[in-house]
């Protein structure tokens, strides 16, 4: 057995053929030939490649705009079975994870689940939901349910601003085992830096894009102002804080030594996160790209609060955290390696000690650039990805089908959907990208979906069928490469797969 995969055009183009074989070839021949095209597995159109999406009743929420953008692509498009894994991961976020409802007032409330996973995290959740802002301004209900997942997530903050994932309500599910100070609306209690910023970083898009200042209220001012002392307080300038965290497990990557405090670091202007976008402990606690993440996110707020609110002091304090942080990571997050010159650490501690590695988890070393915490051209960073790309880094896998990064938090060797797309979404080179998007193509284990990790010789074997933020991203990508006019591009992929070989 084995499988032809060619678009309708082309498919045309053999029935001509095979009609023509006919005037100047015996029968028997162009019999053998039909046979050959039936017993190949042969696929034709999108037709063929059968939706992964729920029925229509079935769907969590439906948007006409984004409808519209994914029938927009696919009709521009002329590659079948990417137009099929578009259509199912793009929707994914809508059609599986978000939960809407309007408070009596008519304030809209949005819950946004992970996907298998049955909590609202401030980080997934504000990635989930990223790639339909850009539309929000054609559907109204949409723009709602935006504005739902900013409000959601400002309260959630001022509930507990140490918390990386939430209950719907305070019910209490989660890991209440925890040593740490648990409240009922907290599933988890991560300390993870970019649980404040991505909730900033989608509040932010969202009022440049639509002009909307309505989620900016009393919830947006305590938060703003939760954010702020949370930075300071893990700073770790006055001890070390009111935070610490200890779990009974058998992975020592889900909990944190010294009482729960981490090992020791020395204060030199860096935030403290306690844990990685991963879930996973932290070696050396000053995580180097979530702290750029964090100079982002201040500065995003100084403008929402001068811009909107006209607190020009507490704008003034973000401003100033921002640059001091900035400061502290060109002394201590830089290092100069012997093969690769300058680059950024991974995680440092202040007293010198450096981690070079990447993880998959957004943020990353590699994903800096397209959070545009970092300038794509800043050579420290360039030299930084050819790093992070290469089998200098731990955490970097090469299999048969793919080659990318990988997590402490999966299975050693196998390789994330999301790094993937980082990969692409941070390249300038035309050939990259293609070998980024054929590696993606040719990894889902004919589901038509992204996941969270793959072995890369056999990607059959994966981690986490249901895994919204890996599908949206993907479909965020595929319609940047659309409207940024790489169609030639992605009409000329094609996956690989174990018969191909």
């Amino acid at each position: 057995m084995f499988c032809i995969r060619t678009s309708v055009k082309d498919m045309t183009e053999v029935l001509i053929l095979i009609y023509n074989m006919l005037e100047i070839m015996e029968k028997r021949i162009v019999l053998f030939a039909c046979m050959l095209l039936m017993i190949g597995n042969v696929c034709m159109s999108a037709g063929d490649f059968e939706t992964k999406r729920p029925v229509l009743e079935l769907r969590n929420f439906t948007s006409d705009a984004v409808e519209d953008e994914i029938d927009r692509v696919c009709d521009i498009l002329d590659n079948d079975e990417l137009e099929w894994i578009f259509r199912n991961c793009f929707p994914n976020t809508l059609d599986t994870t978000v939960y809407y409802s309007e408070e009596e007032d008519g304030t809209p409330d949005t819950f946004v689940i992970t996907g298998d996973i049955p909590a609202m995290w401030l980080r997934d959740s504000g990635a989930q939901v990223w790639p339909y802002v850009q539309l929000a301004d054609r559907d109204e209900n949409l723009r709602k349910l935006i504005a739902g997942v900013i409000m959601r997530q400002f309260k959630s903050i001022n509930i507990d601003p140490y918390a990386n994932a939430f209950n719907k309500g305070a019910t209490g599910e989660g890991h209440i085992g925890d040593k740490t100070e648990m409240k009922p609306e907290v599933f988890e209690r991560k300390w993870e830096i970019d649980s404040q910023c991505y909730p900033v970083r989608l509040a932010y898009h969202y009022w440049k894009t639509t002009g909307d200042t309505s989620v900016f209220g009393e919830d947006w001012l305590s938060a703003a102002q939760n954010i702020l002392t949370t930075f300071r307080q893990q700073q770790r300038k006055s001890g070390k804080g009111p935070y610490s965290f200890l779990r009974k497990t058998e992975w020592p990557n889900d909990t944190k030594p010294h009482g729960g405090f981490g090992n020791p670091v020395r204060p030199v202007g860096l935030i403290v996160s306690s844990f990685r976008p991963s879930d996973d402990a932290t070696t050396f606690d000053f995580l180097v790209p979530s702290n750029f993440m964090a100079v982002s996110t201040l500065r995003r707020m100084a403008d929402i609060l001068t811009s909107v609110n006209g607190e020009t002091e507490l704008a003034g304090e973000c401003l100033s955290l921002a640059e001091e942080i900035e400061t502290a990571l060109k002394k201590y997050a830089v290092v100069k390696h012997p093969k690769y010159g300058k680059i950024y650490a991974y995680e440092v501690d202040g007293y010198g000690s450096q981690l070079l590695m990447d993880d998959a988890n957004v943020p990353s070393l590699l994903a800096m650039a397209y959070l545009g915490d970092v300038d794509s051209k800043d050579k420290i960073y360039r030299n930084t990805r050819r790093f992070v790309l290469s089998e200098d880094n731990p955490y970097f896998f090469k299999g048969k089908y793919a080659e990318g990064v990988g997590s402490a938090h999966t299975a050693y060797g196998r390789i994330w959907h999301m790094s993937l797309i980082m990969r692409a979404f941070t390249s300038d080179d035309d050939a990259e990208i293609k070998m980024c998007i054929e590696m993606l193509m040719s990894t889902t284990a004919g589901t038509g979906f992204m996941h969270e990790s793959f072995n890369p010789d056999t990607p059959e074997k994966y981690s986490r069928p249901w895994f919204a933020w890996a599908n949206t991203l993907f479909g965020e990508l595929i319609l940047r490469l659309v409207n940024e006019g790489k169609v030639d591009l992605l009409d000329s992929c094609r996956s690989v797969h174990n018969n191909d070989i």
